[in-house]
């Protein structure tokens, strides 16, 4: 990439998960009360028997876990469902979403899901995850669009799905120009061209908020995007977005905050430090005047990056247990499959019920 500035760069990684063989009860001795079952006999091989499957471990399936000493008010699963309408029935939302991709020197893996409290005040999920690849061969590029509103504003839930697709559309529209400008290291051109487009996203909710005779604060969300070229010669990651949420890096075992100034290099593994843009060429991330976030950079091996939405930046950024078990969790050599990225996104913390959507890259 002649010509390209020096940027700075990201990687990720999680722990593998193991299965062991358990044993299983014996036929005759359930049919007998009163018998203490035995293991079960192993079958020798027959004619057409193939090779011995060990039983699943249930001990070895990802886990819902909670950190602290105390439990969460609600429970870890999902009680009542939301309403559903019979004539809208296309308007259902899932409780949960998982996402995955690998592309060049990268893996991709995303989730939303629904908080402990709308799962347990049965509402549906306000948080959207859209991901969607424009394009083909090297020139395509990957896009993560998320968003998360009000959780007490009547229109978050549609707000965050229309901002997503909005932006996603106006992204695919654009997709030749963005990635040509992505490889040549048009920073410039970039920030433009994505804050053109994220305004004119949040001009329309503000333009639906009026038709339907809501308050513009009832109709809005929290965005963030996430452009990943599939070309494997080009390592730019471009982040960017507006309102709450967060993008967070892991690098060599310390989480940074890379939305907020502060003294670079500060804290350790616990909560996610904040650092400026001094080791990072591409400058702040933070546009005080419009709200606008921008960066990027070159993807450095052994980095994560982490991008969510204010349900999971909020406790990423005020509890130093949730960095400190997700630093420990992503610090072997492989990405997390989606079932274990799911466990991990859904740490559960006493005071943080709301949705949470997140997207993380590991770079090989």
């Amino acid at each position: 990439m002649s010509g390209s500035p020096e940027l700075p760069a990201w990687r990720w990684e999680v722990p593998r998960e193991a299965t062991a063989p358990t044993e299983v009860p014996r036929a005759d001795a359930m049919a007998q009360p009163g018998r203490e079952p035995g293991p079960a006999p192993v079958p020798g091989p027959g004619p057409s028997s193939g090779p011995a499957v060990a039983a699943p471990d249930a001990a070895a399936r990802p886990e819902v876990r909670h950190l602290g000493d105390r439990a969460p008010t609600y429970a870890a699963e999902p009680g009542a469902l939301p309403p559903a309408d019979p004539a809208a029935l296309g308007d259902l939302t899932p409780d949960t979403v998982l996402e995955g991709a690998r592309y060049g020197t990268y893996t991709l893996r995303a989730a939303s899901l629904r908080g402990d409290s709308a799962r347990f005040r049965g509402e549906a999920r306000r948080d959207f995850l859209l991901t969607a690849r424009f394009g083909s061969g090297d020139d395509a590029l990957v896009l993560v669009a998320l968003a998360g509103g009000d959780r007490a504003a009547p229109g978050a839930a549609e707000a965050a799905a229309e901002l997503c697709r909005t932006v996603a559309a106006a992204v695919g529209r654009s997709q030749e120009r963005l990635a040509e400008d992505i490889r040549a290291g048009r920073r410039d051109a970039l920030r433009s061209g994505l804050q053109r487009l994220t305004d004119r996203g949040y001009g329309r909710l503000r333009a639906r908020a009026a038709e339907l005779g809501l308050e513009e604060a009832a109709y809005t969300a929290g965005l963030r995007g996430l452009l990943l070229p599939v070309d494997p010669q080009c390592r730019t990651r471009v982040c960017f977005g507006a309102g709450a949420g967060g993008l967070f890096r892991l690098r060599s075992g310390s989480w940074q905050d890379l939305e907020h100034a502060g003294p670079p290099g500060a804290g350790g593994t616990g909560t996610a430090t904040r650092t400026t843009g001094a080791t990072d060429t591409t400058g702040p991330a933070d546009e005080p005047e419009s709200g606008f976030r921008f960066r990027a950079a070159v993807a450095r091996p052994g980095d994560t990056l982490l991008l969510c939405s204010g349900g999971l930046a909020e406790p990423m950024r005020e509890e130093a247990a949730l960095p400190a078990e997700l630093a420990a969790r992503w610090a072997e050599q492989e990405p997390p499959g989606l079932a274990a990225f799911l466990a991990d996104t859904q740490l559960r913390l006493k005071g943080y019920a709301d949705d949470r959507t997140a997207a993380a890259v590991w770079e090989a």
